[in-house]
């Protein structure tokens, strides 16, 4: 090719590309728009399995109603809304806002001095509260012997001190426990810990459930079987678990909101910093008297 020519088309290549640049610096087209301007039209729920229903139902209901954000707030882009859910447990939802992996943590415990220290701009909502209840199948034959258990009795039945339902009452036959807890580093675990066990270990064989609903699910599944199921999960499976009253105190609300029923936890959604306007009209939906209605038919104790 003649060089002329070849330095001509350079020269002219080099020309659009400028005339591209100068367009796109003075409004010749539309600049990209800085991501961090940008409208967040999707939030993210980590934590808890026993939460996680909880704000599944919220954001359905939420999301259901409004349909893009532009009808929750006319200043919102009209953007469809997208509220993520996922259950991992209590500890995961502290973790996934301290790594700021989520953008709330569902948490079904009490957070830690040492866990809020490492989260800046620490931001709790409490949203209710739930009990652990000792829980069993309907046909176990226990239930009509008697309806409370002490907390020494329960101790010697996690720990595998009491192997056979005959060890808890020798009218009983001699058939083995099958126990059934959370996973042992979780938040339900932790709570059970600290209210019964204190430094007695569970039996080594417990099974471990990845899920509140799964191990309501093994109680329901085999009638000797025993665990510490969810106040709620009670409420949402009635007659398909008996729960017994610990040291004479039944799981009721009342009892479970004046702490005299010994095995309770709160409900808590964590934030790191401020939120969005659209978190914030969120989480406005959540704590209002109708998502307190949701919590409430889900059979947890509101925080009304």
């Amino acid at each position: 090719m003649n060089k002329r020519i070849l330095t001509a088309l350079l020269l002219a290549a080099a020309l659009v590309v400028s005339l591209v640049g100068c367009s796109s610096q003075t409004g010749g087209s539309k600049p990209v728009e800085d991501a961090k301007t940008q409208f967040k039209s999707e939030m993210k729920f980590y934590g808890s399995t026993t939460l996680a229903p909880v704000i599944s139902q919220l954001s359905t209901s939420f999301n259901e109603h409004y349909v893009t954000w532009d009808k929750v707030d006319s200043k919102f882009d009209k953007k469809d809304i997208a509220i993520y859910v996922s259950g991992a447990g209590s500890s995961a939802g502290v973790k996934s806002i301290i790594d700021g992996v989520s953008d709330f943590g569902m948490v079904s415990r009490k957070v830690t001095d040492e866990e809020k220290a490492k989260i800046e701009g620490y931001q709790e909502f409490k949203l209710g509260m739930d009990a652990l209840t000792i829980s069993v199948n309907p046909k176990n034959q226990l239930t009509k012997l008697k309806d409370s258990l002490t907390t020494e009795e329960i101790k010697k039945i996690f720990a595998g001190e009491f192997k056979t339902w005959n060890d808890v009452d020798p009218s009983l036959p001699k058939t083995e426990i099958v126990v059934v807890t959370r996973d042992i580093g979780g938040g339900a675990h932790e709570v059970f810990q600290k209210a019964i066990m204190g430094d007695t270990k569970v039996r080594a064989d417990v099974i471990q459930a990845p899920s509140m609903g799964a191990l309501v699910t093994k109680i329901i599944e085999n009638e000797n079987a025993i665990g510490y199921a969810s106040y709620g999960m009670v409420n949402q499976n009635k007659g398909k678990l008996v729960p017994f009253k610990v040291d004479g105190i039944e799981s009721t609300s009342e009892n479970i909101l004046n702490g005299t029923y010994k095995v309770s936890r709160p409900l808590i959604v964590l934030r790191k910093g401020d939120m969005l306007p659209q978190e914030k009209a969120f989480m406005d939906y959540v704590v209002s008297d109708e998502g307190m209605d949701v919590i409430e038919k889900l059979g947890f104790v509101p925080n009304k």
